[in-house]
């Protein structure tokens, strides 16, 4: 299925976002503020993280087509030493920010590449990095802005793409549902809804028409049906808020199971 935006837009969030996560840093009153989201992590924990993220993607990137992620990068990732200074840090992150748009931007969207998700909804290319990366982003620098006790929802063009791709790639498995087959819906407020159908063929996701999310009372309506801002759904995705933050109509539980669920399979 085609994503919602366009390669060069991916990689114009990236950049966006990127832009909005060290200007929450170079604001902070210190780098050494907890992560409330991120338990035990330091802001300069999340700054490596994010940073390092970027690089190794870089290097994943530009290997291509591969059964792995290049060991090179792998080991530069274990061993990854970042500046303690604000500025120099700050530097660096925009620098590793660079090594990643300049790696998708030389590759194009459809170039092969290692990814975790080959089994998932999501192909195992450079460009469905680049969508999972403007995630990614934009998650940690709401929780950036978290640690510094601001946080602000996440921006509605992110977000919007966020719940499909969340959906698609952490979600879409073929392996067994090990619970009765259901369904569960997900309706953003700005006007986008998804199903994810889960069973014995796994877990799938695919969009629901805006004039068939508009019925209610369906003889196939989901298990569970959540309701909320793509921004609230995302942080949810993320599990960054809890479902009483959401409007939950059907069983409840049924998110609890979905929670716990770790397929064998990815």
């Amino acid at each position: 299925m085609e994503m919602n935006y366009e390669f060069s837009d991916l990689l114009r969030l990236i950049d966006e976002r990127s832009t909005a996560f060290r200007a929450v840093v170079a604001a902070a009153p210190g780098l050494d503020a907890q992560v409330p989201s991120c338990p035990g992590w330091t802001l300069s924990d999340l700054v490596k993280h994010l940073g390092g993220g970027d690089r190794f993607w870089a290097a994943i990137v530009g290997a291509g087509s591969a059964e792995a992620p290049p060991a090179e990068a792998v080991a530069a990732r274990a061993a990854l030493e970042v500046p303690q200074e604000r500025a120099a840090l700050l530097a660096w992150l925009d620098e590793s920010t660079r090594l990643l748009l300049g790696a998708l931007r030389a590759a194009g969207p459809e170039s092969g590449c290692w990814t975790w998700w080959p089994a998932s909804q999501s192909p195992p290319t450079s460009g469905a990095v680049a969508r999972h990366r403007v995630q990614e982003t934009a998650v940690h620098t709401y929780d950036a802005q978290l640690a510094g006790g601001a946080p602000q929802p996440l921006p509605v063009e992110p977000a919007l793409d966020g719940v499909e791709e969340f959906l698609f790639t952490v979600c879409g498995t073929p392996s067994a549902w090990p619970h009765k087959p259901t369904a569960f819906d997900f309706h953003a407020a700005e006007g986008r809804s998804w199903r994810l159908t889960v069973d014995g063929d796994g877990a799938r996701t695919t969009r629901i028409p805006a004039h068939a999310a508009a019925r209610a009372g369906d003889s196939d309506a989901a298990g569970a049906s959540v309701h909320g801002t793509a921004s609230e759904l995302v942080l949810y995705l993320y599990d960054r808020i809890q479902a009483d933050s959401l409007r939950v109509d059907g069983d409840a539980g049924l998110l609890d199971l979905l929670r716990a669920w770790e397929p064998e399979e990815k």
